[in-house]
């Protein structure tokens, strides 16, 4: 599997080499323009879309809320309703007699009780009924309020009243008539009745049922409303499934309710609940919620076809727009690259004759500030170069044999250098002049190691080597008044580090320090020490001169790593008359040198205490070198 990508890769990187220019431009324009801003509009679209399906919701959740709303209003309602009838006095009294009563007793009730009730708890219009059961024999039943309750026993819900133990039942029935009598409620609509029990004083024994009506119309009011948006309706699910809704709806036009609520799985979590579902390829929003107090499930069931039309129409705006966006910039990259590519092309055809060694072609002329313009210009620079420099290639295969004589003399002086310092030093031995024959040792040392620079890196030992020659040489020009201190870590010696490095260092802390010499002998004392450091070699350089001002201190530090124009500003304010050359300079060199070589984090940096001493600090990380070969542990 990884070798056939690798070949397809492979083949789809040939093929892109083997097409024209022009080509590769319109593939970029395409990889680069076009498909970002299909991505982007692609984008766009969906969070268009999603806050469409997002406001749609949100609008049908307030629906449904201000629908509880009103239901938990009518609720409250009947409940007060039903409070006020079973705390009338002269009604209970008359609900738990003992004994058959005179028709002037019940007709005084029927005059005074029973038409002030009715008066008191009708004043709401939205209240259809309110009838009192009884199944107390003594009472005679006094229509429409005060009834038996055999007439009701045959009910479906009654056995659920009494179950309830006084607590309300509320119930959805198509008809709340008993006997068909105009004095009863129309049974053209269903109705919404809360029932509750009520007992004697004792409040063990039964004594009757309550009964208050509300039509549906009234208690779900916003669900049959006869101002509704066209594509969403609610549904009122009852306790046994049945439904109750606008059937002329328009979101029931192809679909009937219970076809729709088939989809819908009912919870009983108070909580809301969405689901988005399809019926023959049509879409439905589906928010539900559970009323527990009525043991009722409240559906608002969304027709999401207007709103997937008008996103479709969103989409199809979108592509085309996206089409003629992309059609234009073709044109316009087209023509853009035809005008670039046609300068291109006539540059081409003057490098295919340069490359048949015709350097006396006619230059194409290439106009323009633009890249291709600064190419041409550049071009033709480099054609009029080529002319001179075949005139001068001649005068060249001289020099050049000239050169080569200049080196071969070159290098017999330079072996003539080391061995006339040969012979001086067998000389001052023949002569007993030993120190001579030292420094001539030393001298030969030294310059062997500068003049043969075969690689940049050699070890610490060979470095140190170097120092100790140099330091013994200019022991005589300073009287043996210097005085060097090796302090290196074993594993130090083959530390890799940078030929030339440390003799810089230490030729700037003896012309330093010798020239502010404040000890009482007059010696200058050199210690050098290397050690290993969390990975890294840290070479100190510490003489005891009389040491660098803290804030001058600070300045050097700063200027080793400088930018070249701020250096030579530092630099200029750094000098002092007596001291033309106290500038940082040489250890700005290596510290260049060092940074190039190994990174930021590896340098040198000065510490000094003023009438102590000063120390360079170099840090190289830890690389043995032996063998030929760099170690890196």
């Amino acid at each position: 599997m990884g070798r056939a990508v690798i070949r397809w890769l492979l083949g789809t990187r040939a093929f892109m080499f083997s097409l024209s220019l022009q080509v590769k431009l319109i593939l970029s324009f395409v990889l680069v323009i076009f498909i970002p801003v299909v991505l982007f509009s692609w984008y766009t679209l969906n969070e268009e879309s999603a806050k469409t399906m997002k406001e749609l919701m949100k609008n049908n959740e307030n629906v449904l809320e201000v629908e509880k709303i009103n239901i938990e209003n009518n609720i409250e309602l009947m409940g007060w309703t039903a409070q006020l009838a079973l705390s009338n006095r002269e009604m209970n009294k008359y609900l738990q007699i003992q004994q058959t009563q005179d028709a002037a007793y019940v007709l005084h009730i029927k005059k005074v009780v029973v038409n002030s009730f009715q008066y008191f708890l009708y004043n709401n219009p939205r209240i259809a009924n309110v009838r009192l059961f009884t199944d107390n024999l003594h009472v005679n039943e006094i229509w429409p309020v005060i009834l038996q309750e055999s007439r009701i026993q045959d009910k479906s819900w009654h056995d659920g009243v009494m179950r309830n133990s006084g607590m309300p039942w509320w119930e959805i029935q198509g008809d709340v008539g008993l006997t068909g009598l105009p004095s009863e409620p129309s049974s053209d609509e269903p109705f919404m009745t809360y029932l509750q029990e009520y007992k004697f004083p004792d409040n063990a024994t039964h004594n009757g049922i309550l009964e208050i009506s509300m039509t549906v119309s009234n208690f779900f009011s916003r669900t049959f409303s006869a101002v509704q948006d066209t594509n969403s309706q609610l549904i009122i699910v009852a306790r046994d499934g049945q439904l109750f809704s606008l059937k002329d709806s328009p979101v029931f036009g192809q679909h009937g309710a219970e076809e729709l609520m088939n989809s819908v799985k009912l919870t009983s979590n108070a909580d809301r609940q969405t689901v988005r579902f399809k019926v023959n390829g049509q879409s439905y929003l589906a928010l539900q919620s559970y009323i527990p107090s009525i043991d009722v499930h409240l559906v608002n069931m969304v027709s999401l076809a207007d709103t997937m039309k008008d996103i479709n129409h969103s989409r199809v705006r979108y592509i085309v727009l996206i089409s003629l966006l992309a059609a234009f910039l073709v044109l316009l990259s087209y023509s853009m690259q035809a005008m670039i590519l046609r300068r291109l092309k006539a540059l081409r055809e003057s490098m295919q004759q340069v490359r048949s060694g015709n350097f006396n072609v006619e230059l194409p002329a290439i106009n323009g500030t633009d890249e291709v313009g600064e190419l041409g210009y550049h071009y033709r620079r480099l054609i009029l170069k080529i002319n001179e420099l075949i005139q001068e290639q001649a005068a060249r295969q001289a020099a050049g044999k000239e050169a080569e004589l200049r080196a071969l003399k070159n290098q017999i002086d330079s072996h003539f250098l080391y061995n006339t310092l040969e012979n001086v030093k067998a000389l001052a031995e023949i002569e007993e002049q030993y120190l001579i024959s030292d420094i001539m040792t030393s001298l030969g040392s030294m310059m062997r190691y500068s003049m043969e620079w075969n690689r940049d890196h050699v070890m610490l030992s060979d470095e140190i080597q170097q120092v100790e020659n140099y330091v013994s040489i200019m022991n005589i020009r300073y009287d043996g008044r210097l005085d060097l201190r090796l302090s290196i870590a074993p594993e130090c010696l083959k530390q890799e580090s940078l030929k030339m490095s440390l003799q810089p260092t230490v030729e700037n802390a003896i012309k330093h320090g010798m020239r502010r010499m404040h000890s009482s002998d007059g010696k200058l004392l050199l210690t050098i020490s290397a050690a290993m450091r969390d990975q890294a070699c840290v070479i100190e350089i510490t003489d005891s001169g009389c040491g660098i001002p803290e804030e001058k201190v600070g300045l050097l530090n700063r200027m080793l790593r400088m930018e070249e124009s701020a250096y030579q500003h530092a630099r200029q304010s750094f000098v002092r008359k007596d001291n033309q050359d106290s500038n940082g300079i040489g250890l700005r060199n290596v510290d260049q040198r060092l940074v190039m070589s190994y990174g930021v984090e590896y340098g040198i940096r000065i510490e000094s205490a003023e009438g102590s001493y000063t120390r360079v600090i170099m840090t190289l990380p830890y690389r043995v070198m032996g063998g030929g070969a760099d170690i890196y542990d």
